[in-house]
């Protein structure tokens, strides 16, 4: 498949990464960055030869979001559809199977911050700045704050989407919004090791792990042990797991 907004690649090494390719704006989205994505991202979920993705940017900045020379003469319903489609890429990651890292450097902002939350997990060079900085331009996509809320917490949630403000990376990590933060020169390398580190582990196991996570995560408390013990139960009669219990 052939993409005009991004880089798409798999390795031998069980790897797939997606770089968002419109370095001189910033990799912020547009229309084809946006579907180029959600098609990537559904081309890496169903390729064998993947069991983990990272998704990065070229050039200096990871994503400043969305590219507000979209924005002008819509409907009221076309605006709706737009945005829709600005933000399903967000939404696919938590229903895809296999696990999406993002690769952040320079700046993640508005939807590129929500790119990040959305992600299963995230590391980042140590000059990485985010925020959901449109409210600055006297706009507020308001959509990119619920991967973010899940991550920060209801106040601090609210506090960036209100105030539009920049986090550096250690404390986008102390949030919660980074699992990790590297210096920017290893960055890349980093990235790729743990994905390769994931991408050893069982994909079965991982990918019941991933999916039994996200449907729990709205039931009752109890309802969540329901439903990871019957995951778990189903698990063990794989052969996965009777192969990697017998080999432990």
């Amino acid at each position: 498949m052939t993409y005009s907004a991004l880089i798409v690649e798999t390795g031998e090494n069980f790897v797939g990464t997606i770089t968002l390719n419109r370095p001189d704006q910033l990799n912020t989205f547009t229309t084809p960055l946006a579907i180029d994505l959600q098609q990537a991202l559904l081309a890496m979920d169903a390729d064998p030869k993947v069991r983990a993705v990272l998704v990065r940017g070229a050039g200096k900045a990871f994503c400043a979001g969305i590219d507000v020379n979209e924005l002008e003469g819509k409907t009221a319903m076309e605006y709706r559809e737009w945005i829709e489609r600005m933000e399903l890429p967000l939404i696919t990651i938590s229903r895809m199977k296999k696990p999406v890292i993002a690769q952040v450097h320079g700046v993640a902002a508005a939807n590129g911050m929500g790119l990040v939350a959305a992600a299963d997990l995230a590391i980042a060079a140590a000059n990485t700045k985010m925020g959901l900085t449109a409210i600055n331009v006297g706009l507020n996509w308001v959509g990119p704050i619920i991967p973010v809320a899940r991550c920060v917490g209801r106040k601090k949630a609210l506090e960036l989407l209100l105030f539009g403000e920049l986090l550096k990376a250690p404390e986008a990590q102390a949030l919660g919004l980074l699992n990790r933060v590297v210096d920017k020169e290893h960055l890349e390398t980093e990235a790729m090791d743990w994905a390769e580190t994931l991408a050893k582990k069982s994909p079965l196991a991982v990918q019941i792990a991933k999916k039994g996570f996200y449907a729990s995560e709205d039931l009752p408390y109890d309802r969540q042990f329901d439903l990871m013990n019957e995951a778990f139960a189903r698990l063990c009669t794989t052969e996965d797991a009777k192969e990697g219990v017998q080999a432990f």
